[in-house]
């Protein structure tokens, strides 16, 4: 796999039937490695080692509703009461982070109300903080911590 712009971590990894899968802590399972997968991954020990979220605050790839739809968000973090904290999507690193990945996002958190917004490819990463008061949204050069 390609070498993301991310610290290097462990991963448990194995073969079946001539794919490779990669362990999500989250899922507590194994998953076809795909390049999306990997720059998840990488993103859930960046938030958890790096950040300092607690790996039982998080969850990844579950099922949104969002007006008569439903969609996937990636990754999510929560508060110890239950909020959500932060709300991450993870892009394969060929695919270019665009408006079209903001509005994406920004879609997902009119359901969820994140105070942190986080968009990767892997290689680039994008971090905002959302002012609802005033509904603006302001860049920030890197996620806060776990506090």
């Amino acid at each position: 796999m390609q070498t993301l712009n991310f610290n290097s971590y462990s991963f448990r990894l194995k073969k079946q039937e001539k794919q490779t899968l990669i362990y999500d802590p989250l899922r507590k399972r194994f998953f076809r490695l795909t390049p999306e997968e990997w720059v998840r991954q990488h993103c859930i020990q960046f938030l958890h080692l790096e950040k300092g979220y607690p790996l039982s605050l998080m969850n990844a790839e579950k099922q949104l509703k969002l007006h008569d739809t439903t969609k996937r968000y990636d990754i999510i973090c929560f508060k110890p009461n239950g909020d959500i904290h932060v709300i991450v999507e993870c892009k394969a690193p060929e695919v270019n982070i665009t408006q079209a990945t903001f509005d994406q996002i920004a879609r997902y958190n009119m359901a969820l109300k994140s105070n942190y917004l986080m968009v990767t490819n892997g290689i680039s990463h994008y971090f905002c903080t959302i002012d609802y008061e005033n509904e603006t949204y302001r860049f920030l050069n890197e996620l806060p911590p776990y506090t």
